[in-house]
């Protein structure tokens, strides 16, 4: 006798997903969340991509994904999964120092920012560094800051810091963008944003908080130094697997069959952390639901 059928770790889009798919199919489905219910997405302002909503806040998508879940009988526990061992068919999950058994585990705990590795980076790193326009942006209102990527989440963040910051740049090392057409023209048709192009930012400077920059332009290697209050870093994510020794790719994301199950029996991925993942909302809600399917596919074989 086990204490769940299943237990999902992690509580984004796709952990939600797998979770109302295994609950809906008679499964007692135990999410487990160590930081913040909807990952990523709780800090994203203006999703215009996901279809069924022309625009949402990424925190009010999260909010119905999560009662959504809960109305359908998801437990819900804020924890951190330390472990997972299998024990016979069954598998061991340790939360918080507790041991909880399982049929199956499913691994949603998709990724981190990825942070520049240049001098005095980790110094300022919440005194001027930071990864959340959202979250920290209006700490620098009426400031010069700056913005380092070329993708979406750069673009999209750098049209909410320019409405509170009063100079925002956009440090790419490119001369090209990787973001959607729609936010590159409003980012250049914002009058406060300024692209710095083919450069790299290669340290960070200041007394007890930011104040200058040192920036590299990859193609004359000239070196020049800016000065701003804050950076904002949108260079892609980490995958948060480092705690699980299952087969993964060589960035570290987990290699996963047709079914989303991993190298161990038993135990499924879906989401940000799984090899080939788009990094996109609907994506992580098509491989969780996927996940979830194959699950329920799974514990039928298994009885």
């Amino acid at each position: 006798m086990v204490d769940y059928d299943v237990i999902v770790v992690g509580g984004g889009a796709a952990g939600l997903t797998s979770a109302i798919y295994t609950v809906r199919a008679g499964l007692t489905t135990l999410l487990v969340e160590k930081e913040l219910f909807g990952g990523q997405i709780a800090l994203t302002k203006g999703i215009e991509n996901y279809p069924g909503f022309e625009s949402i806040q990424g925190k009010d998508l999260v909010d119905k994904m999560l009662a959504q879940a809960k109305k359908q009988g998801v437990q819900i526990k804020v924890g951190e999964v330390q472990s997972i061992t299998t024990k016979g068919k069954n598998k061991v999950v340790v939360i918080d120092g507790k041991k909880v058994s399982t049929l199956v585990v499913v691994l949603a705990v998709g990724s981190a920012p990825r942070k520049l590795d240049v001098l005095g980076r980790k110094e300022f790193d919440g005194k001027g560094v930071h990864y959340c326009v959202m979250c920290d942006g209006p700490l620098y209102k009426g400031k010069i800051c700056a913005i380092i990527g070329g993708g979406d989440a750069a673009i999209k963040e750098s049209l909410s810091l320019a409405k509170i910051a009063k100079k925002v740049f956009v440090i790419h090392r490119r001369e090209t963008l990787r973001a959607e057409k729609l936010w590159q023209d409003k980012a250049r048709a914002t009058k406060n944003i300024e692209f710095i192009w083919n450069s790299e930012v290669r340290g960070f400077f200041g007394e007890k908080f930011l104040d200058c920059i040192k920036i590299v332009n990859v193609k004359t290697n000239k070196e020049s130094k800016l000065d701003v209050s804050a950076v904002f870093t949108y260079i892609g994510h980490i995958p948060n697997t480092k705690a699980f020794d299952f087969k993964k790719d060589a960035r570290g994301y987990f290699v996963v069959d047709k079914e989303y199950q991993t190298s161990e029996d038993g135990v499924f991925a879906a989401g940000d952390c799984v090899s080939g993942n788009r990094a996109q909302i609907a994506t992580s809600v098509g491989t969780g639901a996927a996940a979830g399917m194959s699950v329920i596919n799974y514990l039928h074989s298994l009885a």
